[in-house]
């Protein structure tokens, strides 16, 4: 009688080293992206998939305030996470940046006012989270599709300087029909001031001569903003 061989034991992963089943890139293709955790997920751009690569995200999580923040973190400030490396910033404001052209690809096509979400969208996007005050202008067609979208002026932490008259000679150089107007507050609050509203009106009266309407002006912020239009401000 032959001696029973006993069952062979799948290796185990080395220490520090998850189980290829377990690995965000295996669980994404088995499970789907949604099963992923925000660490995970990070982990695919930040160390593709390599040893650590979870943990890696993690800190970066916690050190940079969540998604968010590592998504607009300067160059230095992803740096500063141990570990966290150029090449891995450089993956995070392509994603970034992919976000932001597939939605302005989107505004292109169709009327803007049939998709306000994805203007505000659009505008955090690439507004929220500036450290200084930026006024940036959306040119639309005679159809309300996006011809352009323009950062005009930048300014400080609290202010920016606006000169209605290069907004309108961009608008004339464009050939736009009308305009969105959006600013950021870089302090997180986007309730509109008494200075934002008569700004509002300068720009309104400036473009009317030449025949462009202001669909709206949008107030942007890290987590929030504000539409002059649903306020009933313009």
């Amino acid at each position: 009688m032959r001696p029973l061989t006993p069952p062979k034991r799948p290796a185990s992963a080395p220490a520090g080293r998850l189980p290829t089943s377990e690995r965000p890139c295996a669980r994404l293709h088995n499970q789907g992206v949604q099963a992923l955790s925000d660490a995970e997920l990070l982990s695919l751009l930040m160390g593709g998939g390599a040893v650590g690569a979870v943990e890696l995200a993690r800190r970066a999580l916690h050190r940079l305030g969540g998604l968010a923040g590592v998504l607009h973190a300067s160059r230095h400030q992803f740096e500063s996470v141990a570990g966290a490396s150029a090449g891995g910033h450089a993956r995070v404001q392509a994603v970034l940046e992919i976000a932001r052209r597939v939605l302005r690809q989107d505004l292109a096509r169709g009327p803007v006012l049939n998709a306000p979400a994805r203007v505000r969208d659009f505008l955090r996007l690439s507004l929220g989270r500036v450290g200084h005050e930026v006024f940036a202008v959306l040119f639309l067609d005679a159809q309300q599709r996006l011809i352009a979208c323009e950062e005009l002026f930048r300014g400080t932490l609290t202010q920016t300087s606006v000169y209605p008259r290069e907004v309108v000679r961009r608008a004339l150089t464009l050939n736009c029909a009308s305009v969105i107007l959006s600013h950021n507050h870089p302090s997180g609050v986007a309730e509109p001031s008494r200075a934002d509203q008569i700004l509002t009106r300068e720009l309104q009266n400036a473009l009317k001569l030449v025949d462009v309407q202001v669909l709206d002006h949008i107030i942007v912020a890290a987590g929030a903003s504000v539409s002059f239009a649903e306020l009933g401000l313009l």
